[in-house]
């Protein structure tokens, strides 16, 4: 069976989201996105477990479902630790196979910090002994470091984070056998370090709003269930894990260098011409994801490993209908364009990948069917994403194709 999950959420209950991350709404939007599982995210919270224990329904296969959407038990967590005399922090997502088995771990983890404080808790605790933890309690759970390069909180954090994978896990890396890339990088930029061969590189939309679902995404062909998806996962079976959906990773909020009080914008280049000050006001720069990718690779741009999973850049639909009408995201007329094609097609990511142009030009004007064409077929300009501001990214316009380079297309 072929399906697209989107493993890493937040609900109600975690910090700077949505009110309307519930349950009932989550379903809603899983079938307008198209993706057939949902991470239920912060089951470490008292009450949203409490929430999903009343409303999902077990599955055989170690899932659950709501409405026509199928849910697996995740929840992140941000380990604050020190190591040789630096401090870490360092965000995790755990899966586990049922309510009960959370239930147990969240006793445990409740010995670390708060639990009810967010829904993404801070616990002093070692991400080596976390995954200690996790194992003992039940050996079919299992640990994914979170965005692995975004400056803050993550495992090659420029900020906090650590150069190799085993500083960081010890004698615990061998049971990590997947990372998630975030929406600041994509696969092509991961490959180039042969030592994140061996690991399968998940995308989730980290969504904390019903409109950010599968903005990045995992697209598998296996039993719709725990044990398949773990195994698919930890034998990176490219015949089970078939792709990832991938934000443009421009777009993210850390993809170069800068200081955004002063609309200061670099690239790793510049940012060593400037010895990682920024240029206007003499402070340092937050590093991104870019920067930090080519000080810790060994490979040239462009390597494929053997093993690669393939992936696909794509860009959010009411974005693209926003910029083919020269309208904001959120506009009534936006709103209006973006039901019209949802309610005539079978979803958002049936719409983004698979429906022909001719199609698309039957339901709405021919300007908005050419952008998503555009958008799918790679041809953007993008201006980088840079200390905690969103990049912009243009979908260019047909007279200009001749002269310009696709960007971006379909890898590996």
């Amino acid at each position: 069976m072929k399906f697209i999950a989107d493993f890493h959420i937040h609900s109600k209950f975690s910090r700077a989201t949505s009110k309307q991350m519930e349950v009932e709404h989550l379903d809603k939007y899983a079938r307008i996105k198209g993706i057939d599982l949902l991470g239920t995210g912060d089951f470490t919270h008292p009450l949203w477990l409490s929430e999903l224990r009343e409303k999902l329904r077990p599955t055989k296969g170690g899932l659950y479902t709501y409405g026509k959407t199928h849910f697996v038990l995740t929840a992140e967590v941000c380990n604050i630790f020190k190591d040789k005399g630096r401090g870490r922090r360092i965000h995790n997502i755990v899966f586990v196979k049922s309510l009960e088995i959370a239930e147990k771990l969240n006793r445990e983890l409740s010995k670390f910090g708060s639990l009810w404080a967010d829904g993404r808790p801070m616990l002093k605790l070692e991400a080596r002994h976390l995954m200690e933890i996790v194992l003992e309690i039940d050996e079919s759970s299992f640990v994914v470091p979170a965005h692995i390069w975004t400056p803050y909180f993550s495992l090659f954090g420029a900020k906090s984070g650590f150069d190799i994978i085993e500083e960081c896990f010890g004698d615990q890396t061998s049971n990590i056998f997947a990372l998630e890339t975030g929406l600041s990088s994509d696969p092509k930029m991961n490959w180039r370090l042969s030592c994140l061969d061996r690991f399968s590189l998940i995308s989730n939309s980290d969504a904390h709003s019903l409109p950010k679902l599968g903005r990045e995404a995992n697209v598998f062909d296996c039993d719709l269930s725990y044990d398949e998806i773990r195994t698919a996962l930890e034998s990176k079976d490219k015949k089970k894990f078939l792709s990832t959906i991938e934000f443009f990773p421009e777009e993210g909020k850390y993809h170069y260098d800068g200081h955004r009080a002063c609309n200061s914008r670099l690239s790793p280049e510049e940012t060593r011409k400037n010895n990682r000050l920024c240029p206007v006001c003499g402070k340092p720069v937050t590093v991104g994801v870019m920067n930090r990718v080519k000080e810790l690779s060994d490979r040239e741009e462009g390597f494929v490993p053997e093993s690669a999973i393939p992936y696909k850049n794509l860009i959010p639909l009411e974005e693209i209908i926003a910029q083919a009408i020269n309208k904001r995201v959120g506009t009534k007329a936006v709103g209006r364009h973006y039901q019209n094609l949802i309610h005539h097609f079978k979803s958002e990511f049936f719409i983004l990948l698979e429906a022909a142009k001719e199609e698309l030009c039957s339901v709405v004007e021919t300007k908005i069917a050419s952008a998503i064409i555009m958008a799918r077929e790679g041809k953007v300009d993008i201006k980088p994403g840079y200390d905690g501001l969103y990049g912009e990214i243009d979908i260019l316009k047909e007279e200009e194709w001749p002269v310009q380079i696709s960007l971006f297309t379909a890898n590996a």
